[in-house]
């Protein structure tokens, strides 16, 4: 049973097609990777799955629901199902971290105080870093600051999370960490990841299923090993970091 469907959904912004009449189905606890060039809809993708975006035609669907049609006040509890991991982690540098990871639960649940602290202190674990409760955000390493994102990302206790970029601006051991924490929420609160990256190292590390976007469509849908192994030229161009003749005749000139 599909958790999230895209049917023939199309965007555009001006005259440029991001999105396609694109198909897509994700299952519930699936882990699943998109990738793609800059600037391929990777993320315009993840904004139509919380109806960030709502697009110019076709249907999204969640749990069996549509929701791209829906008002703005009835995607409030849909929302609340999600998780969403930014680039940047978008913390406010004016709070602490307690206070970020805080966020949601006072902004959507009536839960007392007490009770929020304990989930804070759960979450902060949940992700290494209680020790950071009480620094200000703007004090924190950017692998700190991708965590606590993380840990304001699962307050809620979401069925789905969201990852945009997750690994960008970290160093390689950094970017590892944050694969591993991939891997362990998914473990452990059986949650849907879906994961936009253009890090190959960490598509096939945390993915059991990856797709490409490419011209505002998917032109592939596979295992981690059949990516590895297909003899589609585009995406083994991608999986290999390697440019197309176009490109480097261009060069030459």
């Amino acid at each position: 049973m599909s958790l999230i469907e895209f049917r023939k959904v199309s965007k555009r912004f001006g005259r440029q097609v991001v999105l396609d009449r694109v198909d897509l189905q994700v299952r519930e606890g699936q882990s699943l990777v998109v990738i793609g060039a800059s600037g391929s809809g990777k993320s315009v993708m993840l904004k139509h799955m919380v109806a960030l975006l709502r697009p110019e035609s076709g249907e999204v669907w969640f749990d069996r629901r549509r929701i791209d049609d829906l008002p703005e006040r009835a995607l409030v509890p849909v929302r609340e199902q999600f998780g969403f991991l930014f680039q940047m982690g978008a913390l406010f540098d004016s709070m602490t971290v307690e206070e970020n990871v805080a966020f949601p639960l006072v902004e959507h649940t009536d839960k007392s105080p007490q009770e929020i602290s304990r989930i804070v202190d759960e979450k902060l674990r949940m992700v290494g870093l209680p020790e950071t409760r009480k620094k200000m955000a703007a004090e924190l390493s950017g692998g700190q600051r991708k965590r606590v994102a993380l840990a304001r990302a699962i307050a809620l206790d979401p069925r789905v999370i969201l990852y945009d970029e997750p690994t960008t601006g970290l160093d390689p051991i950094r970017a590892d960490v944050i694969n591993e924490l991939i891997l362990k929420l998914q473990r452990e609160l059986k949650v849907t990841s879906v994961v936009v990256t253009h890090d190959m190292h960490s598509a096939f590390k945390v993915g059991d299923r990856i797709v490409m976007l490419h011209e505002a469509r998917l032109i592939f849908d596979g295992s981690p090993e059949q990516t590895r192994t297909t003899d589609n030229p585009i995406v083994r161009r991608f999986v290999l970091g390697e440019a197309d003749e176009k490109e480097l005749a261009a060069l030459r000139t």
